[in-house]
Order: structure tokens, then sequence, then C-alpha cells
């Protein structure tokens, strides 16, 4: 892959030990990178606390409103609703600050957030306003830190390995996935919600140490963009004028907001429908877990042959409207996850696709905007589908969100995919001494 000109877009590792050559990196070509490899190593340990608290977050949620599916969805539109705000800011702070240690402080505020809940929750304090506010402060740390950790990895394993990377990120948090909610319904049941929380908290001193521990001077830093007015909106007036991006926008908008709603619909018809309790919730979500960690793994072999495909970007889609309309109308617990680990695989060949395709697609000085934009369409729906969801399960069936959210993501890769294949396909910018090259997706 050409290099950036004027920036440090070569493949290195160790002192200054260059990768294999890219036939021979493979699956696990990024791992060859240690400051990737640190942070590798953090990341599954804060993940899987992660998903333990977001399964202990639910049930917590359920616990104080009386199983209430509007309650579950006020909760994920207040914890999503601060990257309406906040996202596209972060995305300049992402191209104008040291995206490391811009990183150490907002991991160790998401582990403050954390340790709160958790106080609250085993002092037999915590009441349904303190877990929505906590939501929200959650989510106004995500929002920022989002966007600059989706920006930071091309820093860690260079352009070459982004394809690469992304899907070995996927790997870890799908892995995390699997094992924390699995974890984590039986330590409700055996010690409750709040110590959940307190080892989430804990957790977070994992990915810490490894952004503490990584080598500065192995990154492959492109020129931080300077400090001007006007910033935002040159980065919005960028995507404005690639007409190709904003097609693949609308896309992850579409199937994100109302198709990836299982934070809403998996507790809901566990508890609800089946009438199981938090063992039977980390179930589907570990069923769920199993599939995407799955698709991980083909996205991670998939990126040893070159660059993401647009038609494997819409067949993901349409595949995951289809098969999340049949998770919402089998007849079982058992039934529904088994169809979940399909779901899953067709998920991440969805997200890793077009998560990869995107930064691939822009220019380095605009990365950090671009994917603030992208953060924004991809989780600020939330504030609005989850609520709408949780309307759904509750008027009419726990089953509903699932076909519905099904329905819309068909659709939505129909028109998208119509539209990009006339398009003929999205432009990648690559820039070699100067000069500026255009390839096809």
């Amino acid at each position: 892959m050409p290099a950036y000109a004027g920036g440090a877009e070569t493949d290195r590792t160790d002192r200054g030990k260059a990768l294999p050559p890219p036939a021979k990196r493979r699956m696990f070509g990024s791992l060859h990178v240690r400051n990737y490899r640190l942070y590798v190593s953090g990341q599954v340990v804060s993940l899987v606390g992660l998903w333990m608290q977001r399964v202990a977050q639910d049930w917590l949620v359920l616990e104080l409103s009386d199983g209430s599916p509007v309650a579950l969805g006020i909760a994920a539109a207040l914890q999503f609703a601060p990257t309406l705000f906040l996202s596209l800011w972060a995305g300049v702070l992402a191209d104008r600050l040291d995206k490391r240690k811009l990183l150490l402080v907002l991991e160790t505020g998401l582990g403050l957030c954390a340790l709160a809940l958790g106080l609250l929750d085993v002092t037999g304090v915590a009441e349904l306003w303190h877990v929505y506010l906590l939501c929200l402060l959650l989510g106004a740390v995500s929002a920022v830190e989002t966007p600059v950790r989706q920006s930071f990895v091309v820093e860690m394993v260079g352009r070459d390995q982004l394809t690469n990377a992304v899907a070995l990120n996927s790997m870890t948090f799908n892995l995390a996935r699997m094992v924390g909610p699995a974890v984590a319904g039986g330590l409700i049941i055996f010690v409750g919600t709040g110590w959940v929380f307190l080892i989430n908290a804990v957790s977070f001193l994992g990915v810490i140490v490894g952004l503490f521990l990584m080598r500065p001077a192995d990154l492959h830093r492109s020129e931080p963009v300077p400090r001007e007015k006007g910033q935002l909106r040159e980065g919005l007036r960028y995507v404005r004028g690639r007409p190709d991006l904003v097609i693949l926008l609308f896309l992850v908008f579409f199937i994100s907001t109302f198709g990836l709603n299982f934070y809403v619909t998996l507790a809901v018809i566990a508890r609800n429908t089946f009438g199981g309790d938090a063992d039977a919730y980390g179930l589907l979500s570990t069923m769920l877990a199993v599939g995407t960690l799955a698709g991980a793994t083909l996205a991670a072999r998939r990126s040893a042959k070159g660059k993401p495909r647009l038609r494997l970007l819409i067949l993901g889609a349409l595949a995951f409207g289809v098969l999340e309309i049949a998770a919402g109308l089998m007849p079982s617990l058992l039934l529904t996850g088994v169809v979940l680990i399909p779901v899953g695989i067709a998920m991440m060949t969805f997200t890793t696709t077009a998560n990869a395709t995107v930064q691939l697609a822009v220019t380095p000085a605009m990365r950090g905007r671009v994917m603030g934009l992208y953060m924004l369409v991809f989780l600020g729906g939330n504030p609005v589908g989850g609520p709408v969801m949780g309307w759904l399960a509750e008027h009419f069936t726990a089953r509903a969100p699932l076909v519905a959210g099904g329905i819309v993501s068909i659709l939505a890769a129909l028109v998208g995919g119509l539209v990009l294949a006339r398009r003929g396909g999205l432009t990648l910018p690559t820039h070699r001494l100067g000069l500026r090259r255009r390839s096809r997706v």
C-alpha cells in the first residue's frame, strides 16, 4: 500500500523491524506490532468487564422498573444521546491532539462511572434515576472516547494493516461479548448486579496499563491538525462533497438505529416472552456473541485478501435483515438463541466492512472528524431507536422490534446498495510523493 507523503505510514514493528510481507501476515498480521499487542491485551480484560456491566445494567433497570421495556429503552437512549452532541467535536479533538494521551484520560473516566454505579448498587441505595444519570455520564465519556479510539487504530498498525486490525478488534470485542454475559448472568444470581459493576471498574486497569506501556515513537502518526476556526464545518463539507460516503453513512444509520436493537430486545424477550431470569438473558447474549465472534474471525481471514468490497457490505446487510426477522419469529428460547448465531455472523460482516471501508476512504487529516461523524451515525440514532423499539415491545410483543428492525435493514440495504452500485462504489484516495490516485472498492 502507498504511504502518505510526509507521514509515518511505513510498516514497522519493535525497534524498526519490518513486518512480514502482506501475503504472510494473514489472519493475525496486526499482532506483529508491539503497540497493538499491548492495546489488544488491555482490551480483552476491559471488554469482558464492559459486557458484564451491560447485562447487569439492563437487568438492574428491569428490576427497578418492574420489567418495563420503555424504561430499558430510556436508559439506552440516555447512554447514547451524548453521541448526538459530542462525537463530532471528539473527531476534531482526535485530529488535533495526541490520541494515546487522550485515551488514557477517557478510559479512566469510564472506569469511574462503573465504580460509582457499583457503589450505589452494593450499598442498596440505587434508584432508577441514579442509573439514568450514570447512563448519561457514561454516554458522554463514551461519545468522546469512541471516535478517538477508532481513529487511533491506524496509528498503531499503519494503513496496510488497518483492515486486519479492525477485524481483530471485532474478534476481541465479540470474544468478550461471548464470555462477559455468561459470567454476568451467574454473578447476578449469586452476588447481585452491584459487584458486576465493581468488577468492570477494576477491568479498566487493563487498557490503561496497555496504553501507558506503548512506545510513542513506534506510532504511525500523521501531522496533527493545527487549531483553527471552522474545523468541524470543514469536516462536514468534506463528507458532503463525497456522495459515496454520504450513502454509506445512510446505510449504517438505518441498520444501526433500527436493526442493531439487541440491547433492548434480548432482555425483554428473555424475561417477558420466555419467562426466564438473568441466566436466560445471558444465554441469548452469549449465543449472539458466538455468531459475532465467528463473523469477526471470518473478517480477519478475509482481510489478508485485500480491501473490503462493496458486494460483501451489501450482502452482509441483507443477510442480517433476513436473519433478524427469523430470530424474532422463533417459538422457543433455545431456537431464538440458535438463530442469533448466524445473525451475529451477518452483523459483523456488515459492521467490520463498513468501518474499514470508511477509514480507508478518507485522507489522514480528516480521519478523526470523519470517524466522529461515523460514530454519530452508528450510535447517534439509538436515542430514537431505543424508545421506539421499547414502545413496540410494550404495546405489541417483545418480538416486534426484531421483526421491524429486520425489515428496515433489508430496505436500507437495497436502497443503499442500488445507489452505490450505480455510482460505481466508494472512492479510495491514496497518496504517494504528494500525488493522488483513486481506486474503487
